[in-house]
């Protein structure tokens, strides 16, 4: 299977690129160090301009000035695992990426059919699955692409559906 590049992805992206989460917990590597930095002083690191956000600033702007609409749902367990507030505290910088972020309780999608993996749908076409492992790693190889149709529409939906019942960013309350 040829190895399948998210920035291409991104890149080809002409009117919208949607990002569902549905983890409590990831433990992918590149986060490992600012995670851990988090940990132990509380502090995020904000500045768009860092190593560690430069590269999403500036894949994330160029989608934009295509006129993209980038959005990112996150399906979260309440009370949150500390993973999800460390998410919270750099979700600033999504949103002045260009990013629409929301959150929903995982107990309000209760009712919701969900894809089983999360996920991101460009142009209402393409699907890119992303397979974590138990403990939230993931590689390249862990990516599964497709352009089925009906599985396009049925991951359209499923997010459209939750970005109605999810929270703003700005209204979201970690508990």
């Amino acid at each position: 299977m040829p190895q399948i590049d998210f920035k291409t992805l991104m890149d080809s992206a002409r009117a919208s690129a949607v990002h569902l989460e549905m983890r409590d917990v990831y433990g992918v590597e590149d986060e490992a160090d600012d995670f851990a930095d988090w940990r132990k002083s509380g502090r995020r690191d904000a500045d768009p301009a860092s190593d560690y956000w430069a590269p999403w600033m500036d894949l994330i702007s160029r989608a934009r000035s295509r006129g993209v609409a980038v959005r990112r749902a996150r399906i979260v367990s309440e009370p949150v695992t500390e993973y999800i507030r460390y998410e919270h505290a750099g979700t600033a910088v999504n949103i002045l990426a260009g990013e629409e972020v929301r959150w929903l309780p995982r107990r309000r999608a209760a009712t919701l059919l969900v894809p089983g993996s999360d996920l991101w749908v460009f142009d209402g076409a393409t699907v890119l699955f992303n397979h974590f492992t138990g403990d939230g790693n993931w590689s390249a190889t862990d990516m599964e692409l497709t352009t089925d149709p009906a599985v396009a529409r049925q991951c359209s939906e499923a997010f459209e559906t939750i970005w109605e019942r999810a929270v703003p960013h700005d209204q979201y309350e970690i508990r």
